[in-house]
């Protein structure tokens, strides 16, 4: 049964604008950075991560002010290629309240913008990401 379901978009103008080492610290773990800087246009898959971020805690009814944490969410990828979300702190605590089982993500971009949209189902044998 889905549990919660976030989508968020983000203009690339605008991120690409914003994005500097101190702003991806802040919001990236070391291997999403590592990841992000080997891309042809690495603001692109940081602005997708980051949609991936927010989609998240949309999806958790809950954000920053409810104590969840950037780096709470890693953005991985699976040997196949497809991205799934890796939970820790907070959000782990804030996801198992929800009585999520599995998280689903989709992450796409364009020339002027990123999106995610994150689908959390309180079924533990469906697909994607495991608690």
């Amino acid at each position: 049964m889905v549990v919660g379901v976030g989508i968020d978009i983000v203009d690339l103008d605008v991120f690409r604008a914003k994005l500097s080492d101190d702003l991806a610290d802040e919001l990236f773990l070391p291997a999403e950075i590592e990841y992000c800087k080997t891309q042809a246009r690495p603001w692109e898959a940081f602005a997708a991560r980051f949609a991936a971020k927010e989609a998240l805690f949309k999806a958790l009814g809950a954000g920053l002010a409810q104590g969840l944490r950037w780096k709470d969410v890693e953005v991985v990828r699976e040997p196949s290629g497809e991205p799934q979300l890796k939970l820790s702190g907070a959000v782990l605590s804030a996801a198992r309240k929800r009585s999520a089982g599995r998280w689903h993500l989709s992450l796409t971009h364009s020339r002027t913008s990123a999106a995610a949209v994150v689908v959390i189902d309180s079924d533990p044998a469906g697909a994607g990401s495991p608690m």
